[in-house]
């Protein structure tokens, strides 16, 4: 214990010579081993940690926790070789020894081993704790191999937390098939069997449907999940980002006011809010205080200064659009922002630094054609009327 408040007040050599005392009064204790093994590699010394893990396993070959923790540290400094050999050792003397079962399967599949990963991660089907991650890497482990019908079999068995990466996964090899409409019918078959997770697959029935270039088709879906699911945020997002701002305005309308009714601090929504009325230009006031709104909860990102600055030059406020414009551009360095930068410094009067930012963007982005823009802005004027 009080080694263990040296570390947190961060005396760690103190700790050090406080853990070894411990030890030299009772030297098995598994608690006092690891701790020592954690001051060492807190102190950067690679070397003695490596030593003392080495000798504690020797002299406590039958205590599981000592030998997983050298394994772990030995993958943690990328000595997988080594790793995998202990693992082998470990899982001979304790085949039912589930952690030691699963790293094994996951360094496996990282030293490319896949036939010895799947002979370890078969044996995790039926445990309580790593089924659903033995069944994901094993999809991972097939599809390294190239034998995607096994990896989609495995995707498919796999719940949990790891529910929608691998659903994600199993859509991308479906595309990679070009057997899109095979992926939608599963999807919605999924829906079906996995109704806790529906809002996630509307979404990505919706995102397929989007870039097989269905918009209308994506739009229904959405509308259809929007009355099954009426209180979920992300389907009403999902919905805002594909409707346009001028043919669908007021169906936009609806949708992120329902948003901000439902999560009424989120910066993503009250930013979305605030460039929609921008795009329109409409109700500017309405989408300034969204924006300054978002910035509370977001004052570092990037695109919701983007918004507010575009809302300001709007509004002819270009002293505040450029300053807040500048902040963004620094942040993100995106061409579009930049962009709208320089011609608020423009519309401010300030040509030496419109001049500065056209050369840089020039710099960075030396074939944009947004920049042709900019450079005749600053054409001699005969040349204009020519």
């Amino acid at each position: 214990m009080i080694a263990g408040l040296e570390a947190q007040n961060d005396e760690i050599e103190q700790a050090l010579k406080t853990v070894n005392k411990a030890l030299r009064k009772r030297p098995k204790v598994t608690g006092f081993i690891l701790m020592k093994a954690n001051l060492l590699e807190a102190l950067g010394d690679q070397e003695a940690t490596l030593d003392w893990y080495a000798r504690s396993s020797k002299k406590n070959k039958y205590n599981l926790d000592i030998r997983l923790a050298e394994v772990k540290y030995l993958i943690k400094i990328q000595q997988d070789e080594l790793a995998l050999e202990k693992l082998e050792n470990i899982i001979e003397h304790w085949p039912d020894a589930e952690e030691a079962l699963f790293i094994a399967g996951l360094t496996a599949i990282d030293l490319k081993k896949f036939d010895q990963a799947e002979q370890y991660l078969v044996e995790l089907r039926y445990s309580s704790r790593y089924q659903n991650e033995a069944y994901f890497y094993l999809a991972v482990n097939a599809e390294r191999k190239q034998n995607d019908e096994t990896a989609k079999a495995y995707y498919r068995l796999v719940d949990g937390n790891l529910y929608t990466v691998s659903r994600r996964n199993l859509i991308s090899i479906y595309e990679r098939q070009n057997k899109v409409n095979d992926a939608l019918r599963f999807l919605t078959q999924e829906r079906v069997n996995y109704p806790q997770h529906a809002s996630f697959l509307y979404q990505a029935q919706a995102e397929i449907l989007r870039r097989m270039g269905n918009k209308q088709a994506a739009l229904r879906l959405l509308n259809e999940a929007v009355k099954n699911l009426p209180d979920d945020p992300e389907i009403l997002y999902s919905e805002v980002l594909l409707l346009d701002p001028f043919e669908d305005r007021d169906r936009l309308d609806k949708a992120l006011k329902q948003l901000l009714t439902l999560e009424p601090n989120s910066p993503t929504y009250l930013n979305a809010y605030a460039y929609t009325l921008a795009l329109q230009n409409r109700r500017l006031s309405e989408a300034r205080s969204y924006a300054e709104h978002a910035l509370e909860f977001a004052p570092e990102q990037a695109s919701i200064l983007d918004t507010l600055g575009y809302i300001t030059f709007l509004q002819n406020d270009f002293e505040a659009s450029s300053q807040i414009l500048a902040k963004a551009y620094q942040l993100s360095h995106s061409i579009n922002i930049g962009v709208r930068y320089a011609k608020s410094l423009y519309m401010q009067g300030s040509l030496a630094q419109f001049n500065e930012v056209l050369q840089q963007l020039k710099q960075n982005h030396p074939n944009d054609p947004q920049l042709n823009q900019l450079d005749s802005l600053i054409l001699p004027q005969h040349i204009k009327k020519s």
